[in-house]
């Protein structure tokens, strides 16, 4: 027996807040279990002179049926739309349903009503109005203990649970909500139960650290509500305009699985791959020379820190204009570790694999549009802006007891082997 759902693809055309439909997309389950999905862009959307394409390559303008099999059958620049882990759980408490309940559909048409990038969902041609305002401020104390109470596996009051927006597909599982303060949107993190250390801090730190040593980092703040810390994440996909009656201008956004055409399955990473991602960005971007040095100075910054979340997901390009460069850098946090002569990325580095040294970091820089001096200057200027990072922790709030408890992850020895362990 085979099952069949489908939603429109709404998408908010560049620097308007008009929404229109899009397209159509349908996903099959055939008795094996496959997933097909059926995307088409819409006659009158394609009759537009300002229509563009979600993704130049995989889903270009034109009358054509595209199929997918991977991610259950969803285009990924669709599921880049689509509510995260921590959505997920919002929108299964909210249905009060089990995920296996569920369908990729159902995630998207239940998701945040302002996801990442500029699509939406729904079951209708038109779209549908604003569903509320957006939380501000004052809600964040009720949101925070709405959040761990759902992770307490409890039930939530109904007023508190319609202020949980699911969130967006760019947040990974931790809770979260989507906060409005002085025009401006902002991804806002809770402390996650189990935590063993104020990563809101933490990650606010090293995101600032980042920016120390040149990259091109997501704007931060943090807040403490009723003696908890959280981390605000301005939306670099959100810019406020005073068109009309106000509002926001949704720019494009896709993850970096996208560009990689990846699964999400960390059992196949044959695609996860800082080189290969700089491949697709001379295919996307339209600064591909810098924005291939940047990803460079993340990979090498991820690696100082041992910032093993790396994943395709924590990587996006961002639509400006009518062309896409990769987004400013976030979900930057270290993972302490013990293990002395290997440490590991999520994406492959070079040569070696994942191994996050700097032999392997320089084993294909050219990849990246960088010789060997150049690369070798990036990373020690890299190197020397980590070097700083306990006093710049401190000096961002960071407990001294969370100081300790991070600090393996920072130039550990075997960030600087310049040739494979086993030669040294």
């Amino acid at each position: 027996m085979t099952s069949k759902h489908e939603a429109y693809v709404y998408i908010q055309l560049p620097g308007t807040l008009n929404t229109v439909p899009a397209a159509l997309l349908k996903v099959e389950q055939l008795r094996d279990g496959t997933h097909v999905g059926r995307f088409r862009y819409g006659d009158r959307y394609l009759a537009r002179a300002d229509a563009i394409e979600l993704d130049p390559f995989e889903l270009p303008l034109g009358d054509t049926v595209y199929e997918f099999t991977k991610l259950k059958g969803i285009p990924g620049a669709v599921r880049d739309a689509g509510p995260d882990a921590w959505g997920r759980r919002v929108i299964e408490h909210k249905l009060d349903r089990a995920p296996a309940d569920l369908t990729e559909i159902d995630y998207l048409l239940n998701g945040p009503q302002d996801g990442a990038g500029n699509l939406s969902f729904g079951l209708k041609a038109a779209p549908p109005a604003p569903v509320r305002r957006y939380n501000r401020t004052h809600q964040l104390a009720e949101l925070i203990a709405a959040a761990a109470t759902i992770e307490e596996g409890k039930r939530v009051p109904q007023h508190l649970l319609e202020q949980l927006d699911p969130g967006t597909s760019m947040g990974g599982a931790r809770p979260k909500a989507t906060i409005e303060d002085n025009n401006t949107l902002w991804l806002t993190k809770f402390p996650a139960k189990g935590d063993r250390y104020n990563q809101q801090r933490v990650e606010y730190a090293t995101l600032e650290l980042a920016r120390q040593c040149g990259l091109q980092v997501c704007v931060a703040r943090v807040e403490t509500i009723v003696n908890t810390d959280v981390l605000m994440l301005q939306r670099f996909d959100r810019q406020h305009t005073e068109e009309g009656k106000g509002g926001y201008l949704r720019h494009g956004l896709v993850s970096g699985l996208t560009l990689l055409g990846a699964d999400d399955d960390v059992t196949d990473r044959s695609k996860w791959s800082y080189p290969l991602l700089a491949d697709q960005l001379r295919r996307w971007s339209d600064k591909p020379d810098r924005d291939c040095a940047e990803l460079f100075r993340r990979m090498v910054f991820n690696a100082a820190v041992t910032n093993d979340d790396d994943h395709p997901r924590n990587h996006a390009a961002l639509r400006s204009g009518r062309g896409w460069r990769l987004s400013p850098a976030y979900d930057l946090v270290p993972r302490p570790m013990t293990a002395i002569d290997k440490r590991s990325l999520a994406l492959a580095v070079g040569q070696y694999g994942r191994t996050a040294s700097i032999y392997n970091l320089l084993s294909q820089c050219e990849r990246f549009g960088l010789n060997k001096a150049t690369a070798k200057k990036e990373i020690d200027t890299i190197v020397e802006g980590v070097r700083g990072w306990r006093e710049h922790f401190h000096r961002c709030g960071v407990s001294a007891e969370d100081l300790e408890h991070m600090a393996s992850a920072f130039l550990p020895p075997c960030f600087f082997y310049e040739q494979p362990v086993a030669e040294v």
